[in-house]
């Protein structure tokens, strides 16, 4: 994680229905944003992400679990749909749909990352740092992703 600011309070969101809440303490007050086409198939468009120190979870028997790829797992709703998590699996590191929680004004991007996947139909205006997704696989490699050699 960055040097970012955190917020001091946890911050509580939840899935459309409310079947799932999650609360983050010590929210990092940035937003990740991923342009990959697995993010965009998922969604329908880019990932916005968040993430703390720790994160609750309640409402788990509502959640289903998916295997997206040999390094990763993402989450969603089983009642209403809504996506919930993506978690890196080498680290166990999650990042939480920014959109599930009434954040607060100020956030920045930490990072853009698989801008080599983005689409033209749209743009992000703020600057942030960006990383193709090769460049994003070799930081990914470095953390202990093995595809198995």
């Amino acid at each position: 994680m960055t040097d970012a600011p955190r917020l001091k309070e946890p911050v509580t969101g939840r899935c459309l229905c409310g079947a799932v809440t999650i609360t983050v303490t010590a929210m990092q007050a940035e937003v990740d944003i991923c342009h990959c086409a697995m993010c965009q198939r998922w969604g329908g468009a880019f990932y916005a992400g968040v993430k703390g120190e720790a994160a609750e979870v309640t409402g788990e028997e509502a959640v289903t679990v998916y295997r997206s790829s040999p390094w990763a797992e993402r989450a969603f709703c089983g009642t209403c749909g809504s996506n919930l998590w993506y978690r890196f699996l080498p680290t166990g590191g999650r990042s939480f749909l920014a959109g599930l929680f009434d954040l607060p004004p100020g956030f920045g991007i930490e990072q853009q990352i698989f801008v080599d996947e983005k689409p033209d139909w749209y743009d992000i205006a703020q600057e942030s740092p960006m990383l193709t997704g090769p460049e994003v696989i070799a930081e990914a490699m470095a953390q202990g992703l093995s595809f198995g050699d």
